[in-house]
């Protein structure tokens, strides 16, 4: 079952002769653990179709079910709490609080959240490569460390679905490259769904699945290609790797105890 399901969905906003469609009876299913590329020109309502699946914007038309259920569009708290519990948003600027700490900043959506947990916030940025940087402050980041704490951040609340608006817009090809690794093989492991938009048609070869919108308007969705399915299975694999290593570690360590103990 779909995951999220938009049916007849459209944003206008003006009348008349100033009437705009931002979204125009959008209908897409978008199942649990895809990831999914927005692209299309400036105002073709990438961000506008990101939005409102993140409850922040509110429809004029159409219906919006998550998980078996009606989002509750036009209730500002039912709004605020459904955000809370399944959406992590990634912003193209960063939006890191300049007086915390990278581990501080991603503490603090936790305890926004209700659910401190220190190990688990480490262990996010450790995935997103920033072990060792968790007492940097931004300031004392480069653009692309700072976007990747803002991946572990939005990762910190365990949300059912990512979203990313234009989340490598300021960054350099390299830089691109890494974060988006970062973020594709974090919520593979986490096993979330992933939205994002971008005018980068090379970063669709991390999509399993690219729509293409013109006018408020799907103008065409289809999988992603050859590269980004070799690119999923490989973060996959890696994400097994990884949790196998670790696993490993820890049973020897405590062989190391165990053994230490009985010779004292």
């Amino acid at each position: 079952m779909a995951i999220i399901q938009l049916q007849g969905l459209s944003r206008h906003y003006g009348e008349g002769e100033t009437l705009v469609k931002a979204l125009d009876e959008v209908s897409i299913d978008i199942e649990q653990g895809e990831i999914v590329a927005l692209l299309g020109p400036s105002g073709s309502g990438k961000t506008t179709l990101l939005n409102t699946i993140a409850a922040l914007d509110i429809p004029t038309e159409g219906k919006y079910n998550f998980d078996g259920e009606d989002v509750p569009l036009g209730h500002v708290e039912k709004m605020t709490t459904f955000r809370r519990e399944n959406i992590g948003y990634i912003f193209q600027f960063f939006n890191l609080l300049g007086d915390l700490t990278a581990l501080e900043n991603v503490l603090l959506v936790q305890d926004l959240a209700g659910s401190r947990d220190k190990k688990k916030a480490l262990e996010l940025l450790d995935a997103v490569g920033l072990k060792g940087l968790e007492n940097r402050f931004p300031s004392q980041m480069s653009g692309g460390q700072r976007q990747r704490v803002a991946i572990a951040r939005s990762l910190a609340k365990s949300p059912r679905i990512i979203l990313g608006d234009e989340l490598t817009g300021n960054l350099d090809t390299e830089t691109s490259t890494m974060v988006m690794e970062a973020l594709i093989k974090t919520c593979r492991k986490e096993k979330m769904t992933t939205i994002f938009v971008t005018h980068d048609q090379s970063l669709t070869r991390f999509a399993t699945r690219i729509i293409r919108l013109d006018s408020g308007k799907v103008v065409d969705d289809e999988k992603g290609g050859l590269k980004s399915i070799v690119n999923t299975t490989k973060f996959v694999a890696e994400s097994v790797v990884d949790e196998a290593v670790g696993s490993a570690k820890k049973l020897t360590s405590k062989i190391k105890d165990f053994a230490k103990s009985i010779v004292e």
